[in-house]
């Protein structure tokens, strides 16, 4: 088990009144979702196209040029990347991902997120019932230690474990 401290991009929701979870962090909240690794940029648009065009609620990734994702459902998971790559529409593709319900858990960058794929995930907090928790600056030997199908467990300290 490893532990990464990164940067709150996108808070976790609070915890709710009688829900009873603790976690390291003030708020007492808690992710965990499997992972779901790419080792390359992701490209938001070319990942999410067919899921949004179609209204896949599993959210498979029509992005036939990353091999790690490619025809791999990403909702509900925690989605591990460098950097998203790509389209200028990458942050609305996020939004609209969520808007469908079709987003994944959580986003967890090992680089600094870039501005536009950080507006997605806080408008998908603001403007749908369903947030997308960021956490970035995870590192490099957070990308190297996750791998798919792994448990990880994001806290609202932005202390990310994988088991």
């Amino acid at each position: 088990m490893r532990q990464f401290k990164g940067r709150i991009i996108v808070p976790l929701p609070p915890v709710q009144a009688g829900a009873g979870a603790a976690g390291p962090g003030s708020g007492g909240s808690l992710l965990r979702a499997e992972a779901l690794v790419s080792r390359q940029g992701f490209n938001t648009l070319a990942s999410f196209q067919k899921a949004l065009m179609f209204k896949d609620k599993t959210a498979v990734c029509s992005d036939q040029n990353n091999p790690d994702l490619y025809g791999k459902p990403m909702a509900g998971k925690a989605l591990c990347m460098p950097q998203t790559i790509g389209s200028t529409t990458g942050g609305m593709v996020l939004f609209c991902a969520a808007a469908l319900e079709s987003q994944p858990a959580c986003l967890l960058f090992s680089r600094p997120i870039d501005s536009l794929a950080a507006a997605g995930a806080i408008l998908a907090g603001v403007w749908t019932e369903h947030p997308m928790p960021t956490i970035d600056s995870l590192g490099e030997e957070f990308l190297a230690s996750v791998q798919s199908g792994a448990t990880v467990t994001v806290a609202d300290d932005g202390t990310v474990t994988v088991e």
